[in-house]
Formats: structure tokens, C-alpha cells, sequence
């Protein structure tokens, strides 16, 4: 077996492969005598990574156990050689005797807290990682080891706990601190701790620079750690952590901890990190440069940036004594806490998240999230600020993301257009090519912040125009809405037959957020919309007359008004287009004038099949309407225990179905009424003289239905039209099949509206089923589709009974699933229907309809992602715009307390 020649720092468990005796002592001193004259980029891709087999890259020893008495290794939790390689390549380049990978950051402060017995002192800085600040509050309140905190941004404040009889076994520091990134002086602040006391160690958290961009151990630091999660692996797609020493001791210390709690890096997780160390210069080359822009972008606007690449840092000079670049982390004060939560709701490229160093860029408030651990008192004396805001630089198009960024903050009305003269067009974009800073720079000079709240409030009010006031909403408004089926009487209702319609707990969901930009937005993720629309844009002069404070819906659209929005909102498609016409049409009319109208984005999300008949566009019908209506206060989020108002409940059906024309044309009206009322209702229209009417149905408990969308495309229209020509060609059989749906809708009246026995309520709904599903084929609205899943459902051993529901053709297929029946076979039949190509969707009918969410203060709750040690904290329109199908109904739980017609 061919082995490559030892490293000059050993391998920290003395267990490696590659660190076997070289062929001779002349090959391991020329490799040395080349890598001497290594850079640091050249280091980060030359691993030392030789086997028989001649592998270009370490291999994975992906095994916890190894044969033999007498071999290097026995057991991975004492050493591995993938691991053995990754840490003596650690090593080198971070300039130690030993380096060590463990499993996380934080595991490698554990272990270095470990040194410390009870009864000796912990000083650390006074701007930790919350997680940092977590673990040293737990040693101290159970392990006896006394921890003090101080500014370490001065030696001077250091000295007072140094002075003689003083028992700090350790000095823990951070440079740049996280999040305000303060400097700490290493070389002045090792040589006053070991002129004091020789035995203390000095440690560092080195996670914000890496060893590519600072090496403590160079600068009198006695150990040094890293989060290997951060830029160290640079994509977020491993768990890790590093400890790098010099003094032999210790070396042999922290292994023997790691070896006795088994706390050493997995030998997968040691692969992927070793592949991510090669990027690392060239990652944070591109993030740290595009960092400095940032900055220079938030600075020229006059935010307080706390990044020590900008000369205004106050130890500045210190740092770039013993670092080579400023890092890609920066945070900013805003000065009002909800001005930062819109902020960092309104980014879209920048993710909202915890932790930092990957490719891509993250946005988060540090006393919301990974701070969130530090009592706010604690905080507040420490000086950090609840409305900071901490950037953590990607790799992407630095353009993008200041676009990104530009937008969030004139949205969140962080900034306002200026009347400076600026470069623009063609200029700025010649300048980013020649000067990338001097772009941002200009770029910013574009705008400009507006007064303070209290000043823009106070100038209001003594007329002394101290800057424009945006119109906008107060707070959130959070909104849902659930879908329908239609049980029994589609098609026939056409015809003047009954039909029987229920509301499904699939549901709507939307949070109609502030902005202050004058601007009004629609984000529908499920539809693929993002748009957003100057409101002095919108074409106010064909506003109807009735519309001005208009305290009911029209009856009728205005086919001018629609076709201008139509042309507003040119270059989506069919259903996109249908959508923001809907919610700007309402928009207006609600709104009455463009004076009045506010700045405000829509964002809705639903767990409801679109375009498959369960009455999704009704649901966001629904939701537009109850949020427009709720943020007019022309209705009220109901008291504890109250629910909507009839006259509200009218109100908000009566928007809707105005919404519902926008988007249908004729619709029936029995979609929108099931989505706001909930329940059931029973429906029959107005034809050939008859009175028609809507009718609750409240005798009966939930049931639980399997929806299966079989994703075949439905044309409405067409269907609906062929049972119209079906009739006048054939009356003598279209007529008493409509007579049949006829009965079968009294007798589910019947069923749904008294209290029936259980058992006799679903095994009559089951024959009905049946019945109803069989006249729906002789008018010839099923598909073969529906027909499988009618089949599959029935079929040996699930015997149950299914009906196409809405328009047939496709769409979905209804299920009624019994109270007894095994979920076990349920399983099997989804898996099946799913194994078909087909979507089937458990859920109960007769839910609640329009529910509202109880705002705090103008605000609604916001959504949190609890983890194992922090929260992520996220605006409630950007955690609806991101939580996708599956988490939506845990989204909902987490807003807070909702009220339901």
C-alpha cells in the first residue's frame, strides 16, 4: 500500500493513514519544503489524500469498526481515516499542532469548556452567539465554574479580572463578535492574560472569519474553534465543528475528551467537508467583496452598519492587523423593531434563516432568532438592539441581491426616492463595471430614509410636512377560507335541481401585509404570481361612480374597469391574469379613490387542488374579500367566543361572488356562499320562474371524505353546455334523471339538516352516492379517469363508494371514508391512487367557513419554527409565501388564535 508522507503537524488522534511513516525521510521533507511556499488557496486544495487504489479524492471509511489486534484503528469513535485526513489537513491550514473535527460548533465549545474545573473563572466577551451565551450560562449554574462577562473590545476593561489571586482559567473571545461584530484585540489581549495568568487559555470563536481570512493561534490564542456548518463546508448541508490547538497538552486533553464521549466528526460528514474546504478561498473571496457593497449601499443611506470593512469602524485598523479581509456578515439598525420585521419580510432572494457562511444569502433579526436564547433585559444591557437586522452574504450577483434588498426596504418604507441628483440607466451600469462600490454608492444616493415615525407623526399633526405620508394598513390581516364539494345535484343545478354543497377542510390562507412605497402587490406561490403595481398607476378615472365608499358589492362588474386591469396586468397567463384582476378590482372599489387607497401586498397560499372543482377560486375569492373588507374596517375580527355577524358574513359573500364573476364570468353563487359560511348549505337556482334560495344544513356532524384530483384538465363550459344540448335532444331521458338527482338532493336535505344515527346518516349518504355517480355518467360528464378512481375505491377490499364532485371531466373524484373503516386499507387505497398518477387529499366536510386571525396590536402573531435551541422568527406573509402545500396547516397553528363563521 502506497501512503503519503506525514504532515508537519500531526493528526490529532495519531490514528491516521496519512500520517504513516513516509518511504522516506527526503519525500516528507520535500513535500514540506513545497508546501511552505504554498498560498493559503493552494493549501485548501491540496489535500494529502493517497491510497492503493490511487483515489483523487479521501476516501468515505464509512464503518464503525475495523479487523484486527494490531491495526492504526479499531473503533470510528477513536478514529477514522476519513476523519484523520480531514483533520490533518485542518491542521496545516490552520497553522496548528492538532486540529479535531467534531460534530458541531458547539460541541467543540463543550468540549473546551471541559478544562475548566469548578471553581475557576470563565471571562468572555459581552457580545457572544446566543448559543454561546446558552452553554456558558449552564456551566455556571451547574458546574460550578464561575463566568464573567466584559468588553474585550478594550484590553484595558479586561485588566480589573486579571489581577493577582485571580483564578480565569479562560478567556473566551470573539472577533468579530456576533452579531455587532465587534473587534478584539488578540495580540494585546493574549499578552495581558498570560503576563497576568500564564496558565489561562485563550480561546476564540473563529467561525465569523475562518482560518482563510484570520488565524488567532498566529496571534497568541492558545485554542481555536469553528463552526465547520459555516464557511468551513460554505453549503449548509452538514453539521460540524473544529478545535485547533498548539500546546502539546492540550492537544492530548481535548483528544482524550472527544475519544471518551464519542463527540468526533461521522466519516461522511468528514468527506463533505473536506470537499467544501477547497472552495473556501474562492467563496469567501466572492461573498466578502460583495459584503463591502452591501455595506457601502446600507451606510450611504444612512444606517447604522456595523461592518469592519467600512472605514467608520471603530477598531477597524486592529482588525486588519490580524485578519486579511472583513468577512461576509453585516448588521444594520433600523431604529423601530417593526420596521425591521417588514424588512426582512418583504426580502425574497435573501432567505430568512439562523446560522451563516453558506453560498446562499441569509436575512434574520438576531433578538428573534439565534439571540433569542439572551433575556431581553440581558440584551438591552449588553447594547443589542431589538430592531437589528444581520445580513449574511452568498455568492449570488451582488446586483441581485441589493435589488433584492432595495426592494424589501422601500416596501417596508425604510427609504423613500430622494431628489438627489444620482447616476442612473447606462452611467450606473458603466460604473458597476469600473467600480463596483462606487456603483453602490451611487445607487443609494437615489434615496433616501424618511422622518421617524414620531417626527413623520408629530410633523402631521402641526402641518409642518416633514416628509410624504404613506398610506397603508395597520398591521396584518390574516384570512382563511375553506374549499366545497358539491355532494350531490351538479350539472342538475343548472336545470333548477337542488343541489347539496359542502364546505372541506382543505383551506385558503392569506396575510394582506403593509408597505409604504405606494405600491399593492399579489404573491400567489401556487399560481406563480409576484407582481406589484404603482397605485397611482391604476386606472382610478374608470372607477364607477357607485364605488366611492360603496358599503355593498355591486351586483354587476363594469366591463371597462375589467378591461383596463386586464391590460394593467397584460403578459400573465389565463388564470394568473383572472387572479390579479380579481383582488385589484376589489382593491379599487373598496378603496373608492387612489388618495385613499393603501400600500399593501396580498400573499395566499392554499392546500386545495386549483382548477380540480373543490372551489379554490372561490376560497381566495373569499380571502380577498375578508381581507380588503377587514383592512377597511367595513368588518371586525369577532370577540373571544363571537363569530361573524350576519350582515359581515353577507358582506364578505357579497364581495366575493363579485370577485367570482371576475374570474368565472356566471358563476352559480354556491361556491363563495359554502367558502364564507362553512357548513352545509343546500342551493337551488333561480330558473323558468322558480324561486331560488340558499338554505344552511346544521344536522350533522363532520365526515371524513377522500379527495382524489385526478390533475386531467376540466372545460366547464363544455360539460355544461353538452347536458343543455343532451336535454333539448333527448328530454325523455335527461328529465327523469334530473327528477332522480331531485330526490337524492331531498333526501340528503333530510339526512344533513335532523340528527340521524351515525350508522344510518353514512350508509344512506353512501347509496346516494352511488345513485348520484351513476346518473352523472348517462349524462356524460364523467371521464375515464373518474372512472378508474370509482373502480379502485369500490374494488375488493375497500368497498367504498365514490362520485365524481363539480363539473366532472376530470377534476376530482369524492370518497365518504367511514368512522370505522381501517385506516390501515386507507393507506393501501392512497398509496394506490397515488401509484395511478392520481392526488388524493383525507380530509373532513363541514368545517367552519371564513376564519380571521386575533391580531395583537395591528400585528398577527408571527409564524415560529421551533428547533432543538432556536426559533426561526419569520413575518407572517413571508412564512405563508414559503410554506408550501404540506406546511401550511402547522403555518396556521403557529399565527395564533382564529375566529370562524
Amino acid at each position: 500500500m502506497s501512503t503519503p508522507p506525514t504532515p508537519s503537524a500531526p493528526s490529532s488522534l495519531a490514528t491516521s493513514v496519512f500520517s504513516l511513516p513516509p518511504k522516506s525521510v527526503s519525500d516528507a521533507e520535500a513535500r514540506a519544503a513545497r508546501a511552505a511556499k504554498w498560498r493559503f488557496s493552494t493549501q485548501c486544495v491540496a489535500v494529502d489524500t493517497k491510497d492503493q487504489y490511487g483515489a483523487s479524492s479521501t476516501p468515505i471509511y464509512q464503518t464503525a469498526t475495523f479487523k484486527g489486534m494490531d491495526g492504526q484503528y479499531d473503533y470510528t469513535r477513536s478514529g477514522n481515516p476519513t476523519r484523520s485526513g480531514l483533520e490533518s489537513h485542518l491542521a496545516r491550514l490552520y497553522g496548528a499542532r492538532s486540529a479535531f473535527a467534531l460534530s458541531t460548533g458547539m460541541t467543540c465549545l463543550d468540549v473546551i469548556l471541559r478544562l475548566v474545573k469548578p471553581g475557576e473563572t470563565v471571562l468572555a466577551g459581552d457580545d457572544l452567539y446566543g448559543g454561546t451565551n446558552r452553554l456558558l450560562t449552564y456551566v455556571k449554574s451547574h458546574g460550578g465554574v464561575n463566568v464573567v462577562h466584559a468588553d474585550t473590545t478594550r484590553v484595558d476593561a479586561l485588566l480589573p479580572h486579571l489581577k493577582e489571586g485571580n483564578k480565569v482559567k479562560m478567556v473566551l473571545l470573539e472577533s468579530p463578535t456576533n452579531p455587532l461584530l465587534k473587534i478584539a484585540d488578540l495580540v494585546g489581549i493574549s499578552a495581558a492574560v498570560k503576563a497576568a495568568s500564564p496558565s489561562a487559555l485563550v480561546v476564540v470563536d473563529n467561525t465569523m472569519m475562518s482560518p482563510y481570512l484570520q488565524r488567532p493561534l498566529e496571534y497568541g490564542a492558545d485554542l481555536v474553534y469553528d463552526s465547520g456548518t459555516k464557511y468551513l463546508s460554505g453549503h449548509h448541508d452538514l453539521m460540524a465543528g473544529i478545535v485547533a490547538a498548539r500546546d502539546e497538552q492540550v492537544c492530548k486533553d481535548i483528544a482524550f475528551l472527544i475519544n471518551s464521549v464519542g463527540s468526533g466528526l461521522a466519516p461522511f460528514d468528514s468527506f463533505l467537508l473536506l470537499r467544501g474546504l477547497k472552495t473556501l478561498s474562492l467563496r469567501m473571496d466572492r461573498q466578502q467583496a460583495t459584503t463591502q457593497l452591501v455595506a457601502a449601499y446600507l451606510d450611504q443611506l444612512g444606517f447604522l452598519v456595523h461592518y469592519p470593512g467600512l472605514a467608520s469602524h471603530p477598531n477597524r485598523d486592529i482588525h486588519y492587523k490580524q485578519a486579511t479581509g472583513a468577512g461576509a456578515v453585516l448588521s444594520f439598525v433600523t431604529g423601530d423593531k417593526e420596521l425591521s420585521e417588514r424588512i426582512v419580510g418583504a426580502a425574497r432572494l435573501w432567505g430568512i434563516s439562523v446560522s451563516f457562511g453558506a453560498v446562499n444569502s441569509l436575512i434574520s433579526m438576531p433578538c428573534l432568532m439565534s439571540h433569542a436564547s439572551i433575556s431581553a433585559a440581558v440584551r438591552a444591557e449588553r447594547g443589542l438592539p431589538e430592531n437589528l437586522i444581520r445580513l449574511c452574504v452568498g455568492i449570488e450577483d451582488p446586483r441581485d441581491l441589493i435589488d433584492d434588498l432595495e426592494h424589501a426596504l422601500l416596501s417596508a418604507g425604510a427609504i423613500v426616492p430622494s431628489t438627489a441628483a444620482a447616476l442612473s440607466g447606462d452611467k450606473l451600469d458603466a460604473a458597476y463595471a469600473t467600480d463596483a462600490e462606487v456603483w453602490a454608492v451611487e445607487r443609494a444616493r437615489a434615496f433616501r430614509r424618511p422622518a421617524s415615525p414620531d417626527q413623520l407623526a408629530a410633523g402631521v399633526e402641526k402641518g409642518l410636512a416633514l416628509g410624504a405620508e404613506h398610506k397603508t394598513i395597520d398591521g396584518d390581516v390574516v384570512v382563511s377560507a375553506p374549499g366545497k364539494v358539491i355532494l350531490f345535484g351538479e350539472h342538475a343545478v343548472v336545470h333548477g335541481v337542488t343541489a347539496i354543497a359542502t364546505s372541506v377542510n382543505l383551506r385558503c390562507f392569506a396575510v394582506l401585509s403593509p408597505r409604504r412605497d405606494d405600491k399593492v402587490g399579489l404573491v400567489a406561490p401556487d399560481l406563480g404570481i409576484d407582481v406589484e403595481y404603482d397605485i397611482e398607476a391604476l386606472p382610478w378615472s374608470l372607477l364607477p361612480v357607485s364605488a366611492e365608499r360603496a358599503e355593498h358589492a355591486d351586483k354587476e362588474l363594469d366591463p371597462a374597469l375589467v378591461a383596463a386591469l386586464e391590460a394593467v396586468v397584460t403578459g400573465t397567463d389565463g388564470k394568473k391574469t383572472a387572479a390579479a384582476v380579481a383582488y385589484l378590482y376589489l382593491y379599487m372599489l373598496l378603496a373608492g379613490s387612489a388618495t385613499a387607497a393603501p400600500g399593501a401586498t396580498l400573499t395566499v397560499s392554499a392546500n386545495l387542488p386549483i382548477s380540480a372543482g373543490l372551489g379554490s377560486s372561490a376560497a381566495y375569492s373569499t380571502c380577498v374579500a375578508a381581507a380588503l373588507l377587514l383592512a377597511h374596517g367595513r368588518v371586525a375580527v369577532p370577540g373571544a367566543g363571537a363569530s361573524f355577524s350576519a350582515r359581515e358574513t353577507d358582506a364578505v359573500d357579497g364581495w366575493a361572488f363579485l370577485a367570482e364573476k371576475v374570474l368565472h364570468g356566471n358563476p352559480s353563487g354556491i361556491d363563495n356562499a359554502v367558502s364564507v359560511r362553512g357548513g352545509g348549505v343546500r342551493f337551488q337556482r333561480a330558473v323558468g320562474g322558480k324561486q331560488g334560495g340558499l338554505d344552511g344544513l346544521h344536522g350533522f356532524s363532520s365526515l371524513r371524505l377522500l379527495l382524489t384530483n385526478t390533475r386531467v384538465p376540466r372545460d366547464t363550459k363544455s360539460l355544461v353546455a353538452g347536458v343543455s344540448a343532451l336535454r333539448l335532444a333527448k328530454p325523455d331521458v335527461v328529465d327523469p334523471v334530473l327528477d332522480a338527482i331531485q330526490a337524492i338532493a331531498d333526501e340528503a336535505t333530510a339526512l344533513l339538516s335532523t340528527p340521524t344515527a351515525r350508522a344510518t346518516l353514512v350508509a344512506r349518504l353512501e347509496a346516494l352516492i352511488e345513485a348520484n355517480h351513476a346518473h352523472l355518467v348517462t349524462l356524460d360528464v364523467s371521464h375515464p379517469a373518474l372512472e378508474m378512481i370509482v373502480a379502485a375505491t369500490a374494488a375488493s377490499p375497500f368497498g367504498l363508494k365514490t362520485k365524481l364532485t363539480g363539473a366532472g371531466g376530470g377534476g376530482c373524484a369524492l370518497t365518504l371514508i367511514p368512522d370505522d373503516f381501517d385506516n390501515a386499507k386507507l393507506a393501501l387505497l392512497i398509496d394506490a391512487l397515488r401509484g395511478h398518477g392520481f392526488e388524493p387529499h383525507l380530509t373532513t366536510l363541514g368545517g367552519p367557513g371564513l376564519g380571521a386571525a386575533v391580531t395583537g396590536g395591528g400585528a398577527a402573531k408571527k409564524h415560529v419554527e421551533p428547533g432543538a435551541d432556536e426559533g426561526t422568527v419569520v413575518p407572517a406573509s413571508a412564512g405563508l409565501r414559503d410554506a408550501g402545500i404540506d406546511g401550511l396547516e402547522r403555518w396556521a397553528e403557529q399565527i395564533g388564535e382564529w375566529r370562524y363563521t
